[in-house]
């Protein structure tokens, strides 16, 4: 931004100059004319290249802007997942605990019910697939984010 308040000022400056010269000329200066018609131009020119550095600075700020905006997108959206993920895995643990805790109690009672072993190792397995996609997420997350970085390398 500092660049193109410079370039701001430095345009108006030879502005500015070039209506002094205009000035000096209507009021019977100098008259040297293509000496000033030169100067003009050259401010011209000038003017056109900081347009353009202007407008190529615009441009790349955009294009970062609209990367980083693309990023944030699909982070949230990983976040999103993950939670997701992490909210059935707690889920999946209360269900465990809660059949454990009564595959406990049947134990203490002396009393073997298959139907809640069964229920339990069920709730296990199913906490260990839940954990087991979380983690392969993550190492996706982890892999898509590396890609960029490795084919610049």
């Amino acid at each position: 931004m500092s660049d193109i308040a410079e370039y701001e000022r430095r345009i108006t400056a030879a502005l500015d100059r070039a209506a002094q010269a205009m000035d000096q000329l209507g009021a019977g200066g100098d008259g040297d004319t293509s000496a000033l018609a030169a100067e003009l131009e050259a401010e011209r020119v000038a003017n056109q290249q900081l347009e353009e550095r202007v407008r190529a600075i615009k441009e790349k700020q955009e294009t970062t802007v609209a990367g980083l905006e693309a990023d944030v997108a699909r982070l949230r959206e990983a976040l999103e997942a993950r939670d997701k993920e992490v909210q059935q895995m707690r889920a999946v643990n209360a269900e465990l605990r809660a059949s454990n805790g009564a595959l406990r109690e049947a134990n203490a009672q002396g009393i073997g019910e298959p139907d809640l072993v069964n229920a339990s190792m069920i709730t296990e397995l199913e906490s260990l697939r839940t954990q087991r996609a979380a983690e392969r997420a993550e190492i996706e997350d982890i892999l898509a984010t590396l890609d960029p970085i490795l084919k610049e390398a």
